[in-house]
């Protein structure tokens, strides 16, 4: 199959478009604009339904009302938007409602900036909304891994009868390269025998609700989704390791920082200091068992985010208490370069060798 130069975000919507998405509700913000403006153009000509809402909060409601019809249904935003959508979200969860939901992020807080961020780390791992709930959330590092992760989406949300989040940044969105279209149906994707889909008179109706007002009902539908959660982690954690087997120091990054991260851990090789990475895919479920591989040769860990820091809280976790961490991290929209990363791990090491 011949590969297609194409800019993330629309990428990303032709990814949907070819995994079956019927619907897609969104509202322009930047850097995710491409995404709604493609589905627009190319919505109706695979016989899908695409609209632009009036707000953030009507889109992500939008998705309920579809999603409990039985359609596979998608929206896209940035942080801000993000943020607005966080309560339909919860609605979502506890009415097991599958949808995929991509957020392209940008500087923050509030307003913030047009630029790339990875500071909606928080946001996606450990959720805006009320309640106890969870949602498996990809970060690719390039686009063609933005396009494999959009189709597995789909598929997962349906499996689970829960929102899957794919999380960019203003890079991954608005870069170009050539990607090609990989489609495996998955065969053991159940009915949606719970959808509204209208009764015509043979079955009693479905009634879609995230309302318990009974505290016991509310404890056992919440153990219910537990279960799910538990599966989720079991079998949908996915990471990459880079140069780990020697390093005497472990760089973990995700997204766009790690594509970045790993010329800096080519040039520290070069200078003579094993440097390895760890890259998470998924940031949930967080890879933790990677942290229990890292090879007795190394003596400490460096995280890199475009942010201030959030993802160390879960390789602290993960890491338990092993090994010193330290953090090298550039917020507001700014990236930070290879030259810089490498001279944070040489600091820690104690300089080139």
């Amino acid at each position: 199959m011949a590969k297609i130069l194409m800019k993330g975000n629309e990428a990303i919507a032709e990814a949907a478009i070819r995994a079956g998405c019927d619907c897609f509700f969104g509202y322009p913000i930047t850097p995710q604009n491409e995404v709604p403006e493609y589905m627009a153009k190319h919505m109706p000509k695979s016989g899908g339904v695409f609209v632009q809402a009036e707000s953030e909060v009507a889109a992500i409601n939008m998705v309920y009302g579809a999603a409990g019809a039985g359609f596979r249904v998608m929206t896209s935003t940035s942080s801000p938007g993000m943020a607005l959508k966080q309560e339909g979200i919860s609605y979502l969860v506890g009415a097991e409602l599958p949808s995929v939901i991509v957020n392209i992020s940008r500087g923050g807080p509030g307003l913030g900036s047009i630029q790339p961020s990875q500071s909606d780390y928080f946001q996606v791992t450990r959720g805006g909304g009320n309640g106890d709930y969870r949602i498996v959330v990809f970060a690719p590092s390039s686009i063609q891994e933005a396009v494999d992760l959009t189709i597995k989406a789909f598929d997962l949300a349906d499996y689970y009868r829960n929102p899957v989040i794919l999380l960019g940044d203003g890079m991954i969105g608005q870069m170009m390269e050539p990607v090609e279209f990989n489609l495996s149906k998955k065969t053991n994707l159940p009915k949606k025998e719970w959808a509204t889909t209208g009764t015509n008179g043979k079955r009693k109706p479905n009634i879609i609700n995230s309302l318990a007002l009974a505290s016991e009902d509310l404890e056992r539908h919440n153990y219910k989704l537990k279960k799910k959660y538990d599966e989720m982690e079991e079998k949908e954690v996915m990471h990459e390791t880079y140069k780990m087997d020697d390093a005497e120091i472990v760089l973990v990054a995700y997204g766009t920082t790690s594509r970045i991260t790993k010329n800096a851990i080519d040039s520290l090789r070069e200078s003579g200091i094993k440097a390895g990475l760890i890259r998470p895919i998924t940031l949930w479920p967080f890879p933790n068992k990677a942290f229990n591989e890292i090879p007795k040769t190394t003596k400490s860990i460096l995280v890199v985010e475009m942010s201030m820091g959030q993802m160390i809280d879960d390789v602290k976790i993960a890491n338990e208490g092993r090994l010193p961490i330290h953090f090298h991290g550039r917020p507001g929209g700014m990236i930070p370069s290879p030259e810089e990363i490498a001279e944070k791990a040489k600091e820690i090491v104690g300089g080139a060798k």
